[in-house]
């Protein structure tokens, strides 16, 4: 019974963790969705793949839907014997988002709980990681993905304490499931900066062992670990395989292409451009709003209420209170480096005063590799303003270059500083009492002095961003801008004292403890209280009850519009080409699209259009006949895409369909192979192929090709589309002589057979992306199948790992029990 009782108070923090999350987004209760933006738009492009598994009950992994074509491995694809996700799902039985944010109390409770922090500071601990700023505000943009992520982390460095702690068994366990996890959360990015983390604990943890000379058990945790890791990389095989495959496929591959589309050779030569990885990038100062929210103005729509400089001067210009208080509720206040923020990345000026306490008073030396991978993100998360590092770790730190907005690794800060101030607050209470009042006293002036220089140096910022450069074109526009400046100068007065208050009262109650005019425990939950208070009224300002949606809404983003109507009376098989929405999923929703959603966008979809019809739009313009809603001459690069429909959008943003009759249709002879040596000079050609005679080859890559470039064509040789689907396509072909076939789909050679009356062939890329077959004389099937081997191979790992993970458990288990057996012995 006494054993049993030690449970309660991990049970009482389960429950509670449930109950609270439910708490905040207590709209779930009422059947009520979070609007997501991104996950509006993934919805857009999944949907062609929803709707064929519905249909089939085959798992789809290859869409027609989005960019002309491309594998689903990042579009939520399903994997057979991926019983990690299944655990998942299991943990994660909450309603979304509540299952997440459960999700990130619990993982860091076990953390807190590993490095032996008692469960009621632990309960508050995981409180204030979950509701750090950052962590609830992706929810809103719908950043699931990465919340997933961001969740299983403390989870992983709870795995690996237990390790290199000597809880072996338990930690290879914790170690090996929770890597899995992570990993099947499926947003590398986090995963990868994870990393950095854990080789400042692996490093403390190496140096630790060495000094103490305890060799043999350095070996085996760096054993245990290691076999975790490969165990918990076997059971995502399928994923892990598909995605690297499918990045060299993607924009987050290096380009073939050496020229920029003005013809002037590129600079840079890692994967993304320089300026793509470090266009969000933290300013130097503007990470001061992890501790005082809205020192940089918060976000980019605050609302400042009615007693503001902002709502006097509009109701000065005549408007009505009404209009006043609603253009008050979203002012551009946010003056930092970046381009869009939607709310500062705040972590809780209580958990910064805590966080430096613990660094002032703390004698567990594991404090400084938390502090490592502090000050190391928070350098990198400056990108381009400190671009000396961030150029280094470009060039030289595998994969740094695969990733983009820099500014996210502060998610390291979020996991560490909570850390650090659990850990701070721990200590209080076990220092001497004239320690408590040194070091508080120490952190109370290191806290107080911050805000003395940033009240006393207010003056040197400007309050003023390169956005605002809009407003200075007018008279009108610059008495506004005098205004916003006003108005962001407040804020950022109003928000030291903020803080300033939430952390004197901390100060105050940490005092009465120290005077024990309070108990422990009465302080530890006035301290956490405070804390989580702090966090919850800046979250709410942005992601509250305001923001759930009924759940249709979620459910059907899209409704179709007389010009997807229009298009969709069209029954032959075509593309739809948005040119203003180009990269949003709305079009793919309804139609096979040229574009889409996707930060891994097919690379050489996304070029074509960069170089070679973006340019020409507004030739493209001149060509419409306005009276039949028809272009009169198109691009013959939108016609070898099969683009036989735009939507263009009028100047009260309604879309009209406009009809491309000379689209080429999925499959055509050519007359000629144009030949040249390198990707460059294919884009080139492009940009002067008549596509419905000719295509152009890289023989470098295809010699084979060489052999033959020109080809008889008569009026009786037809293609004609027969069977289609989106993984397997049939054609009839009928031609008098040997000739070559140009078919409108995506060439990617990971996956895509081609088969001639059912006998594999060859195929090839031409015009830069598309397949080209050389076809025989006479009348024949063919057909293209969609059959990825890394599916298969990914499955046979996969059954392998779990078949070692349970085997690594089960002697982990055995070993476990053959010692304590040996010990008992030894009792006796």
């Amino acid at each position: 019974m006494k054993k049993a009782s030690l449970y309660y108070p991990h049970i009482l923090a389960f429950l509670g963790f449930i109950l609270i999350a439910l708490l905040y987004f207590s709209p779930v209760l009422q059947g009520k969705k979070l609007y997501q933006s991104d996950i509006v738009q993934y919805m857009g492009m999944a949907k062609a793949q929803t709707d064929f598994k519905a249909e089939t009950g085959e798992e789809l992994y290859w869409t027609d839907h989005a960019f002309l074509g491309m594998p689903t491995y990042q579009l939520g694809a399903h994997y057979p014997y991926n019983y990690i996700k299944k655990l998942d799902h299991a943990i994660r039985f909450l309603p979304r988002p509540a299952d997440y944010l459960f999700l990130y109390f619990l993982s860091f409770y076990v953390l807190l709980i590993t490095m032996r922090i008692p469960p009621l500071k632990a309960f508050f601990g995981a409180l204030a990681f979950g509701f750090s700023t950052y962590l609830i505000i992706i929810f809103g943009a719908g950043h699931n993905a990465k919340a997933h992520a961001i969740a299983y982390m403390p989870l992983v460095v709870a795995g690996v304490l237990l390790v290199f702690r000597k809880r072996y068994v338990i930690g290879a366990l914790v170690t090996t499931l929770a890597v899995a996890l992570e990993i099947q959360a499926n947003h590398f990015q986090m995963t990868y900066y994870l990393l950095f983390l854990l080789a400042f604990l692996g490093i403390y943890y190496t140096v630790k062992a060495i000094r103490a000379k305890t060799y043999n058990h350095l070996f085996l945790s760096w054993g245990i670990l290691l076999g975790s890791a490969i165990i918990a990389l076997g059971v995502n095989a399928t994923n892990l395989l598909a995605t690297a495959e499918f990045s060299t496929f993607s924009i987050r591959h290096k380009s073939e292409l050496t020229l920029q589309p003005d013809g002037a050779t590129k600079q840079t030569t890692s994967a993304m451009d320089y300026d793509y990885i470090t266009e969000y990038s933290y300013g130097i100062a503007e990470s001061l709003n992890l501790i005082f929210p809205r020192l940089f103005g918060g976000g980019m729509a605050e609302d400042v209420g009615i007693d503001s400089p902002v709502y006097q001067y509009v109701i000065n210009q005549g408007a009505s209170m009404t209009e006043a208080e609603k253009f008050a509720s979203n002012v551009p206040l946010y003056w930092g480096d970046q381009p869009i923020v939607e709310a500062p990345a705040y972590l809780g000026a209580i958990v910064f005063f805590l966080a430096v306490f613990c660094l002032f008073a703390d004698r567990r030396k594991i404090k400084y590799a938390f502090l490592a991978g502090i000050v190391l993100t928070l350098l990198l998360s400056w990108g381009k303003n400190l671009a000396g590092l961030t150029t280094f770790f470009i060039h030289y730190i595998p994969l740094y270059d695969k990733f983009r907005a820099v500014s996210s690794i502060q998610v390291i800060v979020e996991l560490c500083m909570p850390i650090l101030a659990i850990m701070g607050l721990q200590t209080f209470f076990k220092l001497e009492e004239k320690e408590q009042k040194k070091y508080l006293l120490q952190t109370s002036l290191f806290f107080f002095g911050m805000v003395g220089l940033l009240w006393l140096g207010k003056d040197a910022f400007s309050f003023t961003s390169y956005r605002d450069q809009f407003y200075a074109q007018t008279d009108q526009g610059r008495v506004f801008l005098s205004v916003l400046i006003k108005q962001r100068q407040e804020v950022y007065t109003a928000d030291l004292l903020r803080s300033s208050l939430f952390v004197g009262l901390v100060i105050g109650a940490l005092f009465l403890a120290h005077k024990k005019y309070v108990s422990t425990i009465m302080a530890t939950v006035f301290v956490g209280g405070l804390m989580v208070t702090d966090l919850v009224l800046i979250d709410k300002k942005y992601v509250n009850n305001d923001s759930f949606v009924p759940a249709y809404v979620m459910e059907v983003p899209f409704q179709k519009i007389p010009a997807d109507e229009y298009i969709l009376q069209d029954k032959t098989h075509y593309r739809v080409y948005n040119p203003q929405g180009r990269l949003q999923g709305k079009t793919n929703y309804f139609h096979k699209s040229v574009g889409g959603y996707s930060a891994v966008r097919p690379q050489k979809a996304d070029e074509v259009f960069i170089y070679q019809v973006e340019p020409q739009l507004n030739t493209l313009i001149d060509h419409i006949n306005q009276t039949a809603m028809t272009l009169e001459k198109s691009l013959p690069v939108l016609d070898m895409l099969n683009v036989k429909y735009l939507l263009l959008q009028t100047q009260d943003n309604q879309d009209i369909p406009l009809l491309n009759a000379s689209a080429n249709g999925p499959a055509w002879f050519v007359q000629s192979l144009q030949m040249v040596q390198s990707p460059d000079e294919e884009m080139k050609a492009l940009a002067s192929l008549q596509t419905k005679k000719e295509a152009v080859v890289n023989t470098v890559k295809f010699p084979e090709l060489a052999v033959k470039s020109s080809f008889s064509v008569d009026s009786t040789a037809t293609i004609v589309l027969d069977q289609y689907q989106p993984n397997h396509v049939q054609y009839t072909t009928q031609n008098n002589q040997a000739g070559f076939a140009v078919f409108s789909e995506v060439f990617y050679e990971k996956g895509w057979n081609a088969y001639i009356d059912n006998q594999l062939v060859p195929h090839y890329e031409v015009n830069y992306l598309l397949r080209g077959l050389p076809i025989p004389t006479g009348k024949h099937r063919v057909e293209f199948k969609f059959e990825p081997q890394v599916i298969q191979t990914g499955s046979r790992i996969t059954i392998a790992s779990f078949v070692l993970l349970f085997l690594f458990l089960g002697g982990g288990l055995y070993w476990n029990k053959r010692k304590k057996q040996k010990k008992e012995a030894q009792e006796w």
